[in-house]
């Protein structure tokens, strides 16, 4: 019988050498070297100092990529109030991503703008006190509206390639300045997406003044899309006015009012927004 020590030892360390190996294969990655984390990136943001509100404004930018060459080419642009990242930038830009990715959509540039003071900025004046005391300061919406064409909308121009078209969207106070915007600046955009808008805001003032701009209005042609939820002063005050602005028979407005009853004040702005967007920037068809 031979002594153990004479046994041979290279099958017991080959046995042994893959047992380490199998061991550190085995060792979960939380215990290795971790690879660092990198920023996930959608768009680009930059500051914009205002002479015109006093401010500084952080201004979010999307542009979709997937198109061929992109990154150079001029795009339209849809601006955005309350675009900041914890606003609603980021759910706008994915509607945009998805929507121009699966060919519904034109590419647009998407400008959020994200709010300091938002119910100053997206309220117009007022006579009704009861308005006046949701904040501080209210009633900044022209002032707003010349920040974005004076300031905003040239350094966009300058800093990307751009077209001549632009479009505004915007829900609640918002959608309220999208309308306001139109009935009396309608110059400054295209196109206006306005989803459950203030229209309460000074005694339904805005109602008022509408029959008389789709009488008037012999502009370039204009766009407006609006949805309504199930809120009832809301939904009818839409409701009431697309029913002017259609009534006046202005070819050069088209006015698309929907009610979306199964939608809340708090969520309707993606439902809207989908549909909004897919409407009024369908591709064009090729002309034959």
């Amino acid at each position: 019988m031979q002594h153990l020590s004479h046994l041979p030892t290279r099958a017991p360390m080959a046995l042994l050498l893959l047992l380490v190996l199998s061991l550190s294969r085995a060792v979960p990655a939380t215990a290795q070297q971790a690879a660092p984390a990198a920023a996930l990136s959608i768009g680009q943001t930059f500051t914009l100092t205002s002479q015109v509100l006093g401010e500084t404004r952080r201004i979010n930018v999307y542009r979709p990529a997937s198109f061929p060459d992109s990154a150079n080419t001029a795009l339209p642009v849809l601006y955005m109030p309350d675009g900041g990242m914890a606003e609603d930038f980021l759910h706008v830009a994915g509607l945009v991503q998805v929507l121009v990715g699966n060919g519904t959509m034109r590419p647009f540039m998407l400008v959020g703008i994200e709010n300091t003071e938002r119910r100053r900025d997206l309220t117009g004046p007022t006579t009704d006190a009861k308005d006046r005391k949701i904040a501080p300061r209210v009633g900044g919406s022209a002032a707003f509206r010349q920040f974005l064409r004076r300031e905003l909308m040239p350094e966009i121009a300058r800093r990307y390639p751009t077209t001549a078209e632009k479009a505004i969207i915007g829900e609640s106070l918002a959608g309220l300045f999208v309308v306001e915007t139109l009935l009396t600046e309608p110059d400054l955009f295209d196109t206006y997406l306005a989803f459950d808008p203030s229209l309460w805001w000074n005694k339904e003032q805005l109602l008022q003044v509408a029959p008389a701009f789709a009488r008037r209005y012999q502009g370039p042609a204009k766009v407006l899309f609006m949805a309504a939820s199930s809120q009832p002063d809301i939904a009818r005050e839409t409701r009431q006015l697309g029913v002017i602005l259609e009534q006046a028979g202005n070819q050069r407005l088209t006015v698309t009012a929907l009610s979306l009853p199964l939608e809340t004040h708090q969520t309707i702005y993606h439902p809207a927004a989908l549909l909004g967007l897919r409407a009024v920037f369908a591709p064009k068809l090729a002309k034959k």
